[in-house]
């Protein structure tokens, strides 16, 4: 009879937790990070909660990483933990050992509830090269289109995306793009966006645009306003 798994404790406290993707770290993949931070949580001594099974990980929940090459300074995730301890306290010895340009910005308890479901959208800040009466022009024609579908290769092959849809508002500020994006399923990305923009308004947003999440949250359509999950 084969013998059965050790059954792990629940966590008897979870914690939210807000980093930011900065400099050359942008370029960290989902993966790569996911090992940074499970070596920091090692190096600072965090008593982490693990899974119950034959390989027992810790108890780690991402949500909405943002695409690799992309800045960010809003990506979120959430630790169970074996015992209690204060959010300030873990914020303070994480971010101190991970590497720089991986940020740690705030950790609050968790109320309880799916994280993800308080990550429905996003704000972008594209800093582009073009002028800013071709960015204006550009927003105005793709604001102004029914859809705008692009198309970009995925795991799955090659998918089409309507860009249009999934942006709630676009305004133009000097040489660069502010962005609230609502995440769809597909995922529709600022750089697909990007590409909508070039093909309804003709924009050449240069070769390498910067991409920055600004924040991530709930948007609430009736008043404009981005609910962050730390609020």
């Amino acid at each position: 009879m084969r013998e059965q798994p050790e059954q792990q404790a629940p966590p008897v406290q979870r914690l939210r937790i807000r980093y930011a993707k900065r400099g050359r770290l942008r370029f960290t993949s989902h993966r790569d990070f996911s090992r940074a931070f499970e070596r920091a949580l090692v190096r600072a001594r965090v008593p982490m909660a693990y899974s119950s099974g034959f390989h027992p990980h810790p108890r780690i929940s991402y949500a909405g990483a943002a695409p690799t090459g992309s800045a960010s300074e809003a990506e979120y995730l959430e630790i169970g933990l074996a015992e209690r301890l204060d959010p300030d306290s873990v914020r303070e010895t994480l971010d101190a050992v991970m590497p720089d340009g991986l940020d740690v910005i705030g950790v609050a308890e968790s109320p309880g509830g799916s994280l993800a479901d308080l990550l429905t959208a996003s704000r972008w800040q594209l800093d582009t090269t073009a002028e800013p009466d071709a960015l204006e022009a550009a927003a105005a024609a793709f604001l102004a289109a029914d859809a705008v579908p692009v198309e970009r290769m995925t795991k799955k092959g090659m998918r089409e995306f309507d860009s249009r849809a999934a942006v709630a508002s676009l305004t133009v500020s000097g040489a660069s793009l502010l962005l609230l994006l609502i995440h769809t399923v597909p995922a529709v990305r600022p750089d697909d966006v990007l590409t909508g923009l070039r093909l309804a308004g003709g924009l050449d947003a240069g070769q390498a645009p910067l991409l920055t999440r600004l924040a991530q949250g709930v948007f609430d359509p009736d008043s404009g306003e981005l609910r962050e999950p730390f609020d």
